[in-house]
């Protein structure tokens, strides 16, 4: 039985033997064929498996998966909407909306730009006046001490027989040199200035404006006075203060009346420069203010007394146009201070 089964076996291999040396011999005969290369899907499926064996190893570790969504993201924290044709935004790598880098930047205003916005905004009348108040101030670091002196001071016989009119112009808007001083009266002509402007209308502070620059020129140049731009900030504050005299206002640590505020501005100027003719400029203002406050305010309200510091009526339709006027100023002012001081605390110069 075993020699049999061994001879069967043998017989066996024998014909397998055979049998592929005539498959080799066909074979060799037949034409090859050109084997295609992996197809992309092939491809796909491979790079698939191994991303699928990465994240199965990151959750292993106990990281987290990497998921596909739509595509590729780089590992960058933003990622750009450009390539998209769909997308008009950019994202995150969270698929959130990106705050930075959008499409549509908002621009933002210099400080040049801002400053130019503020400037336009001052009523018209009141940035005139500020503005020569800087023309006047350079000019008289271009010229000199001097020279500013002869040619921008106050000289009643150059100005009436030598026709230079811009004298007493020139003497109402000149500060003296920049220094804190400077920059404190700038900043009440602006105040007081807006004031008036926003009360009176630009016609009526226009008028103002002319008495005072000719009241205070007959009596600077009386008195010796070569520049009486303080005294024009008094004269305003002046009337501003008698528009509500009882008002409780703060002045340094105290507080007083609204009508001693000019006066307070007098002590201090006094204080500073420790000598007495420092207060004739407010003397001065404050009288040229009581003037015109009182034929505006006053006189008209006694038996035959009558408004006549009244602009024509062209001027008020040239100027404001459609501004009517207020029948009664000093309820009028009361008003603009009230508006300019809601919601600030009140003090000297503020």
């Amino acid at each position: 039985m075993r020699v049999s089964a061994s001879i069967s076996v043998g017989a066996v291999g024998l014909l397998a033997s055979i049998g592929t040396v005539v498959i080799d011999a066909k074979l060799a005969f037949q034409p090859r064929r050109i084997i295609p290369p992996p197809s992309s899907s092939s491809h796909q499926q491979h790079h698939r498996h191994a991303s699928n064996t990465f994240n199965t190893l990151l959750v292993l570790r106990g990281g987290a998966s990497r998921k596909k969504k739509g595509g590729s993201r780089t590992a960058s924290l933003y990622s750009s909407s450009s390539d998209k044709a769909t997308t008009k935004t950019a994202t995150t790598a969270t698929g959130k909306q990106k705050v930075r880098g959008s499409i549509k930047e908002i621009p933002q205003k210099s400080s040049s730009s801002e400053m130019l916005t503020k400037y336009k905004s001052i009523l018209p009348l009141t940035r005139i006046y500020i503005t020569m108040v800087g023309v006047v101030t350079l000019l008289g670091l271009v010229l000199g001490e001097e020279m500013s002196q002869g040619l921008l001071a106050l000289d009643p016989i150059r100005t009436v027989y030598g026709l230079e009119l811009w004298r007493p112009i020139t003497a109402a808007c000149f500060f003296g040199p920049p220094s804190i001083g400077w920059l404190m009266n700038a900043y009440y002509l602006f105040e007081y200035g807006s004031s008036l402007e926003r009360a009176f209308g630009t016609a009526q502070h226009l008028l103002f404006l002319f008495l005072q620059i000719t009241f205070l020129s007959i009596c600077s140049a009386f008195f010796g006075q070569p520049f009486f731009s303080q005294s024009v900030i008094t004269s305003m504050l002046h009337v501003l203060s008698r528009s509500m005299p009882n008002q409780k206002v703060k002045w340094l640590i105290f507080t007083v009346p609204y009508w001693t505020l000019p006066y307070g501005l007098m002590a201090s100027d006094v204080l500073q420069s420790g000598n007495a003719m420092a207060a004739l400029p407010h003397v001065l203002g404050i009288l040229s203010g009581h003037l015109y406050y009182f034929h505006k305010n006053v006189w008209p309200k006694m038996d035959g007394g009558e408004d006549w510091l009244t602009p024509p009526e062209f001027l008020r339709r040239r100027i404001d146009g459609d501004y009517g006027g207020e029948s009664n100023p000093k309820e009028s002012i009361s008003n603009s201070l009230k508006a300019r001081k809601k919601g600030r605390g009140k003090k000297l110069g503020g």
